[in-house]
């Protein structure tokens, strides 16, 4: 949840400036990026349903487990989230639904996709997409459901990956012409098409970061932004690190039974604990009485 010292998701695309977006998917996550000076969070979708469920992105989440996710990472930040909310979980009552409640968790911006549903990770195959007029009228709805024009919706297409990056563009611009905020064209897959995309859609622009193994190219910022990009958000840095991180601990910890002599960056637990919070319960504790 952003506060009134902070400018808005919307004010920051307004004023030129570039936002570039950790993938955040716990409160842990939200809480460290939250301290560190970026411009916006993106509560990514893959991330939330693995750290929640344990299980793939691929439509398995509801919108409850999904707003839950929102709640968790915005309820208690100061920078804008942007959220994944998939296809909006169903039809246009369920659009409806997904952006009232997002937006009442706290979301800046509610990104909603042109997948069938159940959906998957958009850097996988086998994607398919619903009609075009049926995302625009999806995105009609969103707009008329939000309580605030500070909450922004982002139209993602997933064309591209099997109907060609033509049709993901047109798919954009009519998105983009039924009032979305921001235009994601998921998957492009060269350089030149990322150029193209910039080029060819009069909108703020959304990137998909994903490197090793994603379908689009890796590029900087400042790449970005010169093909016309105003977003860039990185969905599995956060998760991708700390699955490797956890992955060597435990298995040190299995080995030798013990930590000592781990190698690991790791922080320590008076960090953690300031961190967390725990100042502001102590002194709860010694205001009421309830500790020494």
């Amino acid at each position: 949840m952003t506060t009134d010292n902070n400018p808005s998701l919307k004010q920051l695309i307004q004023s030129g400036t570039f936002i570039v977006a950790p993938g955040v998917y716990d409160g842990l996550s939200a809480k460290i990026a939250d301290q560190m000076g970026f411009h916006a969070l993106y509560m990514t979708g893959y991330g939330t349903v693995a750290s929640r469920l344990g299980v793939p992105d691929a439509g398995i989440a509801t919108y409850n487990d999904m707003v839950e996710g929102v709640k968790c990472v915005a309820g208690d930040t100061k920078t804008p989230v942007i959220a994944d909310a998939d296809t909006g979980y169903g039809g246009l009552l369920n659009v409806r639904t997904t952006v009232r409640g997002y937006e009442a968790a706290g979301a800046a911006a509610i990104q909603l996709e042109d997948q069938e549903v159940p959906k998957k990770c958009g850097h996988t195959l086998g994607r398919r997409v619903i009609p075009m007029e049926d995302m625009v009228m999806k995105i009609k709805v969103a707009i008329d459901s939000r309580l605030s024009d500070e909450t922004l919706i982002i139209a993602r297409t997933d064309a591209r990956t099997e109907h060609g990056l033509d049709e993901a563009l047109r798919r954009a611009e009519a998105y983009a012409n039924a009032g979305a905020d921001i235009l994601f064209v998921e998957s492009p897959e060269t350089i030149e098409e990322m150029e193209k995309i910039g080029t060819s859609l009069d909108a703020p622009l959304l990137a998909n970061m994903v490197p090793g193994g994603g379908r689009t190219p890796d590029v900087s910022a400042e790449q970005l932004k010169q093909f016309g990009y105003n977003i860039a958000i990185y969905p599995g840095v956060g998760f991708c690190a700390a699955s490797a991180a956890v992955s060597e601990a435990f298995t040190y910890l299995k080995d030798h039974g013990s930590v000592i002599g781990l190698d690991l960056p790791q922080t320590n637990i008076t960090e953690l604990h300031t961190l967390m919070g725990f100042e502001d319960v102590w002194e709860f504790e010694r205001k009421f009485g309830q500790r020494e």
